[in-house]
């Protein structure tokens, strides 16, 4: 069992709680003692007046018997019992430590005659004084005395609410300042994952208004180089497709039968790479949402293959429509096909079935399928595979064929799986939510 909190808040929380309980706890006991201070001074005052005003009544009676009905007459008014020292030569026992003050303050008033003794199982406090030469035993009750000893119930009422409104306000108010801290994690969880949250509030205290400015900061230039990026690789992109097209143009022209069938293909390839970096650079697909059938685009792009000759079959059940970017989805299931062809070679299987809660795509080969260490790697940009999952014409690819890929799933709010297949090879299985949340939220490029 932990009990000392991992969360910034929660140690807060309790730091505060042990603070005002250390408060509250002082406070009591302090009052307490001042207070039982303040009871046991009242006590000994009111106890001298009264053993005064007593000895000054006995001595004022001479007679034996009047001596005894006065005596019985102060009892009753005082409340009090009231014993000759002839009578009972020892009354009770010597009072303790905790009575010294007491005893030194009856000796001060009373004389250095005056004996302070305790019956508890009578429950008395008992005081010998001198009167006119006679001795006498005056008992009061002892609940008197100790009755600055029981448990203050007012004050230990007060001092438990204010310490639980105390707790309420240090709760409130540690949340408050945990607020921004939650904000800025959740922030760096969305960045981590590729998305472009807002700007933090630069408010609050110091410190999280110069934590929340370099994030801002930070998250600025992120976008900056995103922007950067991308406009280089679309330049590049744009620059080299005019000089392939001319190439291209005058190898069909120009060159005999036999080397042109090579450099067309070639050019393709190269042609192909330049689309690819076009197309990451462009990022975020800015076509509009749509109900899309799933099935019947994924059978559409078959077609294209199967017309232009490819291996690649298709099998699906039908899909209920869902709100996606047709073209960004068109292209992913087309990267997938063209990497399973170049990777692995035909025949590709493009699978389409829905679940209760998503779409799932696939699209599996029979080539020497994927090292597990290069599932993650493979999925970012400019990223190629081992040695273990070579091309099969032996060109290289441009490695953005999985990250584009990676990349429409997620502003899709899905998720892409690369899979060793039954029986051998890889399934690339991509599952796209029926209701997707995040279908049109920014998201940073990664790389």
């Amino acid at each position: 069992m932990r009990l000392w909190p991992r969360s910034l808040f929660g140690r807060m929380v309790l730091l505060l709680i042990a603070v005002v309980a250390i408060a509250a706890a002082a406070t009591f006991l302090i009052f307490r003692e001042d207070r039982s201070a303040l009871l046991a001074r009242q006590f000994g005052d009111t106890k001298i007046v009264q053993l005064q005003a007593l000895r000054a009544a006995l001595e004022a009676t001479s007679d034996t018997e009047t001596r005894r009905e006065h005596t019985a007459r102060l009892e009753r008014e005082y409340g009090v019992r009231i014993v000759p020292e002839l009578d009972r030569p020892r009354f009770g026992a010597p009072a303790g430590s905790s009575l010294a003050g007491l005893d030194t303050r009856l000796k001060e008033a009373l004389g250095d005659t005056t004996e302070l003794h305790v019956a508890p199982g009578r429950g008395l406090l008992i005081v010998k004084i001198d009167a006119a030469g006679t001795g006498y035993w005056v008992g009061f009750p002892l609940r008197s005395f100790d009755e600055h000893d029981e448990m203050p119930t007012r004050a230990l009422a007060w001092t438990i609410t204010v310490a639980a409104l105390l707790l309420v306000a240090a709760y409130a108010f540690t949340r408050y300042l945990a607020l921004p801290l939650r904000e800025l994690a959740s922030a760096v969880t969305r960045v981590g994952r590729g998305e472009a949250p807002p700007p933090l509030p630069e408010s609050g205290p110091s410190e999280i208004v110069a934590l929340n400015h370099g994030f801002n900061t930070m998250l600025g230039n992120l976008r900056q180089i995103e922007r950067d990026r991308a406009l280089l690789l679309a330049g590049i992109s744009h620059d080299l497709r005019t000089p392939l097209a001319r190439l291209r143009l005058g190898v069909e022209m120009g060159a005999d039968p036999s080397t042109r069938e090579g450099m067309v293909s070639d050019i393709e390839e190269m042609d192909r790479i330049v689309g690819q970096f076009l197309e990451f650079a462009r990022g975020e697909d800015a076509s509009a949402i749509e109900l899309v059938d799933v099935a019947a685009l994924a059978e559409r792009v078959v077609a294209r293959y199967r017309t232009a000759g490819k291996e690649v079959r298709y099998a699906g059940t039908a899909t209920p429509p869902v709100p996606l970017r047709p073209t960004a989805l068109s292209r992913l299931i087309a990267n997938l096909v063209d990497n399973a062809l170049a990777y692995a070679g035909p025949p590709v299987d493009v699978t389409v079935r829905t679940r209760p809660e998503a779409i799932v795509i696939e699209v599996a080969d029979r080539g020497p399928g994927i090292p597990a260490a290069d599932v993650e790697r493979l999925k970012l940009p400019f990223t190629r595979s081992s040695m273990a999952r070579s091309r099969a014409d032996g060109v290289p690819g441009a490695g953005l064929g999985l990250a584009i890929v990676e990349r429409v799933t997620r502003q899709h709010g899905g998720t892409f799986d690369l899979l060793a297949r039954d029986g051998g090879g890889t399934l690339a299985r991509v599952e796209l939510p029926r209701a997707p949340a995040a279908a049109a939220s920014p998201v940073l490029a990664r790389g």
